[in-house]
């Protein structure tokens, strides 16, 4: 059970992370609960209403698929303890911590891990004696089926098995299939009715009783029924129409649903599982002039840690000394290292390729990446689409209803049956009925396509919070690029050195740069830098004077230095180059005149390089049907030559930062649904704004805070991947909630025998409860193909 004090809420709350650590208000905190006994969605239903109505929650949600309970409470009024004697009085269990851990890490024995490993245990446990239960249950069906069955295959087979004592055998072996390994069903349903609920134990638990009830009064006082000889399975000496081997088939088939939904159910969740292994064990670090090799739990800000060739890196921090190259592909999904050297930023559990290198731990515990992807992804796992909600408004009536059906069945058979083999055919029907019921279908149709689909972008750098964004993203119909950081690397640099005959290039370079030291125009900053990574030596300037709106002055190894733009240089009755400084701009390049001892001495181009892959993220984008635009403060001209380089159509030109969430809206009154993809603090009103918010990883946490779907990388292809994944889960939620409503309508009126006067046979109930077996099989079976979706990389 995790618990962490909310972030106050902004645009809507889905576009708020909550954090696991205390960061606001001391007065609202929120629990994660594992919970145990859960078998339907009408458990979740019935565990959700108890605990919103429980003093002090302010708002709970249950999630079937991942058998997970998030609760808003008031710490002043309740806790976990008492949360978990909430859900207890429902019938069910749920798994808290005792105590957290020193600095709440994930996986180093903090509380994180001590719920994993609780909950791994009770899970492992609780599937070992579903398994025991189930494979008991097969042993002792099998001699059932086949003494009750045999005779339809052979007259040698049934003369074999009728033998005197034949009914008692068959009571015998299947009393302890149903009340020991089937007990789970009927403590279920008495556990629901006691709170005057129903849920699927219950259909299952009336179904089997009821067969095994007639089976054990036409075994012992056949007159009461009135029994003819013309009873199933023909039992001779026996007395007839017993059907223990339907009560026991179902349920055994039922436990072989159940144990292989689980199977299929662990493996939804293994890609947090995955992201949960990655983190190292151990962190070797410097302390008091010694190396020593301590838990990870131990490691805490400011230590240098080393890290050697091959090994993985414990927590996130900075470079100190050394170079190398890491592997990052385990939380980018990008397949190349990354080349690292002083000052770069090393995250926690990503590979060290090569190299040996130290660096100073500035995150630890549930503050390092890695903590705050699986914290993401739970959270988004756990969260519920609006699709869901339909699914469960019809759980929580669908046993109710289907119990009323099985009623009626049982009663239209029994007046206007067959006046020979009524009763049998009334109760046939009516079981068939109750046990081909599924509410399990409805209930993991959503959340299981959610858990493998954001499980899936998880593994590939795609960060998704839930499932109301993936709703809203694969109903885009026009997405906003801001410029700077998105479509654009968001650092300038020096693209042009055009001097004037009587420089040379460097030269030029050189002195420019010299001025340009005493400025901190990111512009002046981007020719400084080119000038020290070409090796240019620079002076110290001196006289410098910065001309507001127009460039500097200064005077470098005792020449003067003029640089700005046009209209300055003509103040100065200097005449510049203004055709060539025309096609520099057309090109989305921004050119400053310099001018040396009051002559023109050339031009310097500076631009903001498009990142590698823009052009391609922008194709990918178009052929998935968006109209794609770019919003930035440039002039009209400069927007353009970006928006051409990259096959954008639409500019959103010279919008001041406090305008770009008015942009956004002007789109959504077109009747367009938008998205933002941005990465600064000025781009956080946009994306809250926006009806989808995507945030480069490489932006800021106000950014990253405000958005619905993050990228770790940076990279735009990954706004199109994100796109379709949404698209892909939401198709998948679609098939599935399809399938199970189908499932349903067709399944209960076959079992109540609306085809009987064409086919002049009813269905099975052994057949009915392999179907209800497998339906929530196959539902788990569609989601699981999510995780093989194909991630468009670079070429």
């Amino acid at each position: 059970m995790k618990t962490c004090e909310e972030h106050p809420k902004g645009h809507q709350d889905s576009k708020a992370a909550p954090d696991e650590v205390a960061v606001s208000s001391p007065s609202k905190q929120s629990a994660e609960l594992p919970l145990l006994g859960m078998h339907c969605s009408a458990c979740a239903v019935r565990i959700e209403r108890a605990l919103s109505k429980a003093e002090g929650v302010e708002g709970a949600n249950v999630n079937f698929a991942t058998t997970r309970a998030t609760v808003q409470y008031d710490p002043a009024q309740t806790s976990p303890n008492q949360l978990r004697e909430v859900v207890k009085k429902a019938g069910y269990d749920a798994i808290i911590a005792d105590a957290p851990a020193s600095n709440g890490a994930i996986s180093n024995g903090g509380e994180g891990q001590s719920i994993a490993d609780a909950e791994n245990a009770a899970r492992e446990a609780e599937y070992r004696d579903q398994k025991i239960r189930f494979l008991t249950a097969l042993v002792l069906t099998i001699p059932v089926a086949v003494v009750a069955m045999g005779g339809h295959v052979s007259p040698t087979l049934e003369r074999l098995f009728n033998f005197p004592g034949r009914a008692y055998f068959e009571l015998l072996l299947t009393t302890p299939v149903l009340f020991w390994a089937g007990r789970e069903f009927f403590t279920g349903a008495w556990s629901a009715a006691r709170h005057r609920a129903a849920d699927m134990n219950t259909l299952v638990a009336i179904g089997t009783l009821t067969a095994f009830l007639y089976s054990v009064v036409v075994t012992f006082a056949p007159q009461l029924l009135a029994v003819t000889s013309q009873g199933h399975g023909g039992h001779g000496n026996a007395p007839t129409g017993v059907y223990y081997e339907v009560a026991a088939i179902i349920i055994t088939l039922i436990l072989m649903g159940r144990l292989l939904e689980a199977r299929a159910r662990a493996q939804t969740g293994s890609a947090i599982r995955a992201l949960m292994g990655l983190q190292a064990k151990t962190a070797r670090i410097e302390r008091e002039g010694r190396e020593l090799e301590v838990p990870l739990n131990e490691v805490r800000v400011g230590d240098i840690i080393l890290v050697r060739p091959g090994e993985k890196i414990p927590v996130d921090g900075d470079i100190v000394s050394g170079s190398s190259s890491v592997d990052e592909s385990m939380l980018t999904g990008e397949p190349l290292p990354v080349k690292k050297d002083v000052g770069d930023r090393v995250i926690g559990a990503t590979l060290n390729a090569s190299g040996s290198f130290r660096f100073k731990a500035t995150q630890v515990g549930s503050e390092t990446v890695l903590s705050g992807i699986v914290r993401l992804v739970q959270e988004a796992q756990g969260s519920k689409a609006p699709l869901q909600k339909l699914a469960d408004q019809i759980s929580g009536v669908f046993v109710p209803i289907v119990l009323c059906i099985a009623i009626a069945t049982f009663m239209a058979w029994f007046l206007f049956g067959p006046p020979e083999n009524r009763l049998t055919m009334a109760l046939l029907t009516s079981v068939s009925v109750l046990v081909i019921a599924c509410p399990c279908a409805l209930g993991l149709a959503t959340p299981t396509a959610i858990m493998v689909g954001t499980g899936r972008g998880a593994q590939n750098g795609i960060l998704i919070k839930g499932g109301e964004a993936l709703e809203s993203a694969h109903k885009l119909t026009a997405i906003v690029l801001d410029k700077t950081g998105t479509i654009t690397q968001g650092h300038p640099v020096v693209t042009d050195t055009v001097p004037q005959s009587g420089f040379e290039s460097d030269e030029l370079l050189r002195l420019v740069a010299g001025a340009e030291r005493g400025s901190e125009h990111p512009l002046g900053e981007a020719i400084v830098r080119s000038a020290q990574e070409k090796g240019l030596q620079l002076a110290q300037p001196s006289n410098f004077l910065a001309i507001a709106g127009h460039g500097i002055e200064a005077n470098v190894e005792g020449r003067q230095i003029l640089i700005g733009n046009a209209r300055l240089m003509r103040e100065r009755d200097i005449n510049p180059d203004e055709d060539t400084a025309q096609l520099l701009a057309k090109d989305g390049k921004t050119p400053m005149f310099i001018a040396i001892d009051g002559k023109f001495a050339g031009l310097v181009a500076v631009a903001d390089p498009i990142k590698e892959g823009s052009r391609q993220a922008v194709a990918q984008l178009q052929k998935l049907g968006l109209e794609v635009a770019m919003l930035t403060g440039d002039n009209q001209a400069t927007a353009q030559a970006i928006a051409r380089q990259v096959g954008i159509e639409r500019v959103l030109a010279e919008v001041l930062p406090a305008d770009k969430a008015g942009e956004v809206q002007k789109l959504q009154r077109e009747g367009k649904v938008v998205a933002m993809v941005g990465d600064g603090i000025n781009d956080a009103p946009a994306l809250a704004q926006a009806d989808v918010g995507i945030a480069m990883g490489s932006g800021t946490d106000v950014a990253l805070e405000a958005a619905d779907i993050t990228l770790i990388q940076g990279d735009l292809r990954g706004v199109a991947n994100s796109i379709a994944l949404s698209r892909a889960t939401v198709k998948n939620i679609r098939q599935n909630l399809f399938f199970a409503f189908i499932y349903n309508v067709l399944g209960i009126p076959i079992a109540a025998g609306v085809l009987y006067p064409f086919t002049g046979s009813l269905l099975s109930p052994i057949l009915a409860s392999l179907a209800m077996a497998l339906s929530s099989v196959s539902v788990v079976a569609n989601a699981l193909r999510l995780r093989s979706f194909k991630i468009e990389r670079g070429r």
